[in-house]
């Protein structure tokens, strides 16, 4: 599974302050972190207001691949910095997010394919949040329409379910799961990505909810989560779940994590 590290986002108030600042030591030290505790690509968000933002996208760009050699997520939904930023990365970065909503469709599809190494499309249109697994069926089907008339095939599409806070919308963890096992049965070949921590927003100790969540989202065949990888917790389940799941031939990502002193000892 690819492990999309989450840590560098503007909306963060220490790191908004730091892209502010343009204080690279601060952004280089998560960046190397989230790389040494092993995210296959480093999630980069300006959070900056539009006017901006493509200025500061490029400059976290460039931060980034100044101290680490794995690939960029670049998260933002306005044209402009994606097209700035992408002109200035080393390595074919992942895109998040287009959407069923026809501003980011016609805005920011174009810019994928043979550009990137594919994109998160999350499951919600110009009508707002879908409620149910029905309404994010709807959505998927024309994004997916949309992603192979623009050239970008199934398995370079990473299909986020929107996965809700449980706290709030209790089924919301089972909608998501469902969402992918009915997708998954039609689109063989796309892929599925969620931001996992949100499934644990406003409860406590939430990289318990995290890891469940993350357990059963393997199973439903998740193949990337923009993620903590400084968990202990978490990145120790997502190496167990797939030991169980014969996701690890021989076991070696486990028993190469437990010779390296990274896994989580259980409660």
């Amino acid at each position: 599974m690819l492990i999309i590290g989450e840590k560098i986002n503007g909306t963060l108030k220490k790191v908004g302050q730091a892209v502010l600042n343009r204080d690279a030591a601060f952004i280089q030290d998560l960046a190397r972190r989230q790389a040494e505790a092993g995210a296959d690509y480093i999630d980069v968000n300006a959070g900056t207001p539009a006017t901006r933002e493509p200025e500061d996208l490029v400059w976290l760009v460039e931060t980034v691949q100044a101290v680490v050699d794995v690939p960029l997520c670049l998260d933002s939904a306005n044209p402009e910095a994606l097209k700035a930023a992408l002109e200035r990365t080393t390595r074919p970065p992942l895109i998040n997010s287009i959407s069923g909503e026809e501003s980011r469709l016609t805005g920011i599809l174009p810019l994928i394919p043979g550009r990137t190494a594919g994109v998160i499309a999350m499951l919600l249109d110009d009508s707002g949040m879908p409620k149910g697994v029905e309404d994010r069926l709807r959505v998927a089907h024309k994004i997916i329409e949309r992603t192979r008339a623009a050239g970008v095939p199934d398995e370079q599409v990473y299909v986020d379910p929107l996965v809700m806070a449980v706290a709030t919308q209790q089924n919301g963890a089972l909608v998501a799961l469902e969402t992918m096992r009915t997708l998954r049965a039609q689109y063989p070949k796309i892929r599925f990505s969620v931001g996992l921590s949100n499934v644990s927003f406003g409860l406590p100790v939430r990289s318990l909810i995290n890891q469940a969540f993350l357990t059963l989202a393997l199973y439903e065949g998740l193949d990337a989560a923009i993620m903590d990888p400084l968990d202990r917790g978490v990145m120790s389940m997502l190496l167990a779940t797939e030991v169980v799941l014969g996701r690890d031939r021989f076991c070696r990502r486990y028993t190469g994590a437990y010779r390296a002193g990274k896994l989580c000892k259980a409660q």
